[in-house]
């Protein structure tokens, strides 16, 4: 692995008909800048540059890739232009769109919308340092993730998975519309070779069945995601990270923590999305909007003085008013 990130492409550098302008981020798998096209219409140029299998340096355009590493980064390269392919064909407005991608500087680029605005793990960091009892209103929440799943919908539709959905990788727009961004179709390719090992997963927000390799992925894993993203706009924290889960889950106690605050209903619909067992979430985003989107008067239930001293000591002693449904919430007809 690289102990150096790979230099970007310095501004002012032409590609296919774009000019960078500046670097916007960098990650594991790439780097994303700023360009104009012909137009002088601003866009977004996500480049294919995995910093554990390539170099570059400062100044340089080409990345070096150490030959033992080569038909990795060729994988990797491959699955991410097929990414760019996919995504270009998915026309919705809580989708990234890719408007172009393309082979040059021996890589890869995915030209996309440029998105002003800020992402959801910006907007939760600001509500948490207000302090308020709700880091967002109910209201607020499933309007936002109604968009999200309308997009999600789409995209599992042409056979695809997200694989890294989170806060920061979901983008608020200055005209409030919610957009997901970042797809991980390169980043699965490259977790399942055996040489390489590092993680491909976002702890807190992914799938327990991310973390080993003998388990199907499917809708059901997004679906993990989203409901982590949902705790966390209740919560102001992501959730405990799925293997700490498996060995002691105390997402039941947080989720009681919340009631009264949030209704029943939502806190069931993350109850039942972050099941540990695959089988025990929603099966398909189609069927976790009809649970997000119903109307009608939602039920409240209030903690009394004694279950908020027994929750601040960690412990919960189950009553008839504490349900949770083991595959869907328990009480299906309030909302």
């Amino acid at each position: 692995m690289s102990k150096v990130k790979p230099a970007a492409l310095p501004p002012d550098t032409l590609m296919s008909g774009y000019r960078i302008v500046r670097k916007l981020s960098a990650g594991g798998f790439g780097v994303v800048y700023l360009a104009v096209d012909r137009d002088h219409q601003q866009v977004a140029i996500k480049e294919y540059l995995p910093s554990s299998l390539a170099s570059r340096g400062a100044g340089e355009r080409l990345p070096r890739i150490q030959p033992e590493k080569l038909s990795l980064y060729r994988l990797g390269l491959k699955s991410f232009f097929e990414e760019g392919r996919a995504l270009a064909q998915i026309s919705h407005p809580s989708v990234v769109s890719v408007l172009n991608f393309f082979r040059e500087n021996e890589t890869v680029y995915m030209v996309m919308n440029y998105l002003k605005g800020a992402t959801l793990q910006d907007f939760i960091v600001t509500a948490r340092d207000l302090k308020r009892p709700k880091v967002f209103r109910e209201s607020t929440i499933r309007s936002l993730f109604d968009e999200i799943l309308r997009g999600l919908r789409i995209v599992h539709q042409h056979k695809m998975l997200h694989l890294d959905i989170k806060p920061a990788n979901i983008f608020v727009t200055d005209d409030n519309k919610a957009v997901l961004i970042d797809f991980g179709a390169a980043r699965e390719v490259l977790s399942k070779e055996g040489s390489f090992i590092r993680p491909m997963y976002t702890p807190g927000f992914a799938a327990p069945e991310m973390y080993r390799r003998d388990t199907a992925l499917g809708p059901w894993t997004d679906i993990y995601a989203i409901g982590a993203c949902i705790y966390a706009c209740m919560q102001g924290y992501p959730p405990v990270d799925a293997p700490q889960r498996q060995d002691k889950d105390r997402l039941e106690i947080s989720l009681a923590r919340l009631r009264g605050v949030y209704s029943d209903n939502l806190i069931e619909v993350v109850e039942w999305c972050m099941a540990l067992d695959p089988l025990a979430r929603p099966q398909s985003v189609f069927t976790l909007q009809k649970e997000l989107s119903q109307e009608g008067e939602r039920r409240y239930t209030r903690l009394t003085v004694s279950e908020r001293v027994r929750l601040k000591l960690g412990h919960v002693v189950a009553d008839t008013r504490t349900v949770f449904g083991g595959g869907r919430p328990a009480n299906r007809s309030q909302t």
